[in-house]
């Protein structure tokens, strides 16, 4: 039988890993469902987004396109940067691009449903859901578009597991007539 070496300490039982601070995390929004809570990164970024969408507003497109890429300098987990860019992409017609940052957002938002349990609804409804919803969309559309529709058949599934309503009425892309990939994201 081994023995312990002096002056260590036993082993402890493995303990799930505990979230960074730059994670989304899920949170119980009452009656309603789960909300996706965004990072204090993110929030604390709220008024350069502001500020970015009036830039947006004005036409001033590359200064917002290069505001953003700072945003998530400092925080990867912005799913709206990673959303807003991902339509900034799709305008300049770059399809690799918009899907890289709409499946960014999409990503962070299903690791952080995946990690709290996979817990259901996430409904478009809660504000704190809504970049989650429309990246995915906006990810489904360039998957169409690329090609890679049993992907985006994956990505919409997903979304309606997390809102069965359907507000951005993305069924007829999974039930393959293709309505909902038709018209772009934002649109």
């Amino acid at each position: 039988m081994a023995q312990r070496k002096p002056g260590r300490k036993p082993p402890r039982a493995a303990e799930p890993p505990r979230p960074s601070i730059q994670e989304v995390q899920l949170r119980r929004a009452g009656d309603a469902g789960w909300e996706l809570a965004h990072p204090r990164c993110a929030r604390e970024r709220d008024d350069d987004m502001a500020e970015i969408r009036a830039m947006l507003a004005a036409g001033e497109l590359e200064i917002a396109r290069d505001e953003l890429i700072w945003l998530l300098d400092g925080c990867h987990a912005y799913i709206d940067a990673h959303r807003l860019l991902g339509e900034l992409a799709l305008a300049d017609e770059d399809l690799p691009l918009a899907r890289g940052h709409f499946g960014a957002a999409f990503t962070v938002g299903q690791r952080a449903i995946r990690r709290a349990g996979d817990p259901r609804p996430v409904p478009y409804a809660l504000p704190g859901n809504q970049a989650f919803h429309e990246s995915g969309k906006g990810l489904a559309w360039c998957l169409s578009k690329l090609g890679k529709t049993d992907l985006a058949a994956e990505v919409v599934a997903f979304l309606i597991s997390c809102d069965p309503s359907d507000p951005l009425a993305l069924r007829r892309v999974h039930t393959g007539d293709g309505g909902g990939c038709n018209e772009a994201p934002g649109k």
